[in-house]
């Protein structure tokens, strides 16, 4: 399975992929609010970097996002270490006039961070210490922090885990922002759906820049800045710099309890078909079985809640598609309920495959990943989203097997097909930024190629290829009976410009439905001047 690599399945997504170790150990809560010791000790806290054209480590990070199909050149970059730095750097970008932009992970899908237009580029990748605040007592991460080291320092410490995805490169505050999903999900709901409080430098009519806290609180004042960062998307109000995390129903002082313990054990198991023994009869059940299943078992309190998996419908180029999945090894009957799923997967279909499994302890399997990482010549690339309240129809399968069969020559497409629904479906669009919450399945459909020569035709074809898929609804999936809309943390800004959006469904619509009206206000309440914008960004209600 050497071509299947990582962004060959999932592009460069905030939701998939795999976990590895990196960072320090779990921070005091001195640590966790200002970064200024991790074992209580005094540490020297490093001042604010800036990073200009010319300097050595400018090239490092004007490169570090992962589609480099996209390059910026900002003026200056502000690396910070603290809250107040951060504050500081947002002031200067004001006060200089500049457009302001934040990278963490680096794993924007387009050009909102990389950007020509931007150039006052703030990198919040060393703010970054993880740990539990007594204050608020909640779990504090810190919005450099990564999702893998998260994973291991909460896991490890606590016992215990904030449901985010499985990538252990892309931070957690691009994803918590934009409502991110992973192998939890089902069982745990989004990450948002944990979140209690956010801390977010913001900037007032004045342009006077302000470090400020919202919770969830009925009683806080700034429950709607809290709100707008459940699933409304970074770049809209202002520079987070940590996160409060504790789920609603948690009780007690102190760490233990405030958030989910994830499984003591998984069984994965992945299952493999060779192009070469696919016909399209053979693709189109494939696909057919597994939405049916999807449909049938995608209920909150499902037996099944506790399976995860990633379909990855991975184009003639790559040799295989697959599908990895794996469920709490602790659940009565597990494996009974993995081989049943498998089995419905694959009933009917005449396709030789192979399947492999195995049982391990749950932070084991994190650090593991779904898939293998990409190499580093493929990258760059083109992505488009949706959410599935239905299955795909048969019409759809057929267009999957067209243009999976026959893909361009120097490109790998794959359309990854993610499990979804359980627990998140039991909260209301209303709740959280997050308004999709009756879906049973995500996608992710992106193209990835090295050489700069194919950008325009693989871009071409890859956006033929969405259009057609839904072509029942205006080339993008309108939120309907069997479509509901785009996931804002698989941007593509193709959704904004008329030319490529002819629906007639705006891009709004297409993310935040009946929530945008909403973000909108909060936008006028905490960045009237709009200083935080991009292509995809929350707009002021009269923009």
């Amino acid at each position: 399975m050497t071509e299947l690599t990582r962004r060959h399945f999932l592009g460069t997504s905030a939701a998939g992929g795999a976990l590895a170790l990196a960072g320090a150990g779990i921070a005091s809560p001195a640590a966790a609010a200002d970064s200024t010791s991790t074992t209580g000790s005094a540490v020297a806290v490093p001042g604010e970097v800036t990073v200009q054209p010319g300097d050595p480590g400018y090239g490092y990070l004007t490169t570090r996002g992962l589609n480099r199909r996209f390059t910026g050149a900002p003026a200056r970059i502000n690396q910070v270490f603290t809250a107040d730095q951060t504050r500081q750097a947002v002031q200067q970008a004001v006060d200089a006039g500049q457009q302001i932009a934040v990278r963490s992970g680096g794993h924007c899908l387009d050009a909102l961070v990389d950007n020509p237009q931007v150039t006052a580029l703030i990198d919040v990748s060393q703010l970054n210490a993880i740990g539990y605040d007594p204050v608020h007592q909640a779990i504090s991460i810190q919005a450099g922090a990564q999702l893998g080291v998260a994973y291991k320092q909460l896991y490890l410490a606590y016992g215990m885990v904030a449901p985010t995805g499985s990538c252990p490169t892309v931070g957690v505050a691009g994803f918590t922002t934009g409502g991110g999903f992973g192998p939890l999900c089902r069982d745990q709901g989004l990450v948002v759906d944990h979140l209690y409080g956010v801390e977010v430098v913001t900037v007032d009519r004045n342009g006077q820049a302000h470090l400020q806290l919202a919770t969830r609180s009925s009683t806080d004042p700034n429950r709607d800045l809290w709100w707008a960062h459940t699933g409304g998307g970074g770049g809209s109000f202002g520079v987070v710099t940590r996160f409060l995390f504790r789920s609603p129903q948690a009780t007690g002082a102190g760490p233990a309890g405030l958030l989910p313990t994830p499984p003591k054990a998984v069984i994965t198991a992945t299952v493999v078909w060779p192009w070469s023994g696919l016909t399209e009869t053979a693709f189109e059940r494939l696909v057919a079985n597994h939405g049916a299943w999807h449909a049938a078992n995608s209920a909150p309190g499902t037996p099944y809640r506790t399976l995860y998996s990633e379909f990855a419908l991975t184009c003639r180029n790559a040799g295989v598609i697959a599908l990895v999945a794996e469920i709490d090894a602790g659940v009565p009957g597990a494996q009974n309920l993995m081989n049943s799923y498998l089995g419905a997967v694959s009933q009917g279909v005449s396709a030789p495959s192979s399947t492999s499994t195995a049982t391990m302890n749950w932070l084991t399997a994190r650090m593991a990943g779904l898939y293998p990482e990409a190499p580093a010549s493929d990258n760059r690339s083109k992505s488009k989203g949706s959410y599935l309240r239905r299955p795909f129809t048969a019409d759809q399968a057929g267009t999957l097997y067209q243009y999976l069969s026959a893909p361009p020559a120097n490109a790998i497409t794959t359309l990854v097909v993610y499990a979804y629904g359980g627990q998140v479906n039991s909260v209301a669009p209303a709740a959280t930024a997050v308004a999709q919450r009756d879906s049973i399945l995500k996608t992710l459909l992106v193209t990835a190629w090295a050489d700069p020569a194919d950008d325009d035709t693989n871009v071409a074809w890859t956006r033929s290829f969405y259009q057609d898929l839904h072509s029942a609804t205006g080339g993008v999936p309108v939120p309907a009976t069997a479509t509901d809309g785009c996931y804002i943390n698989f941007p593509d800004t193709d959704l904004a410009d008329p030319a490529q959006n002819t629906s007639g469904t705006s891009w709004q619509t297409l993310y935040f439905k009946d929530n945008y009206p909403r973000l909108q206000a909060v936008k006028a309440g905490y960045d009237p001047t709009d200083q935080f914008h991009h292509a995809l960004s929350v707009r002021l209600p009269n923009g």
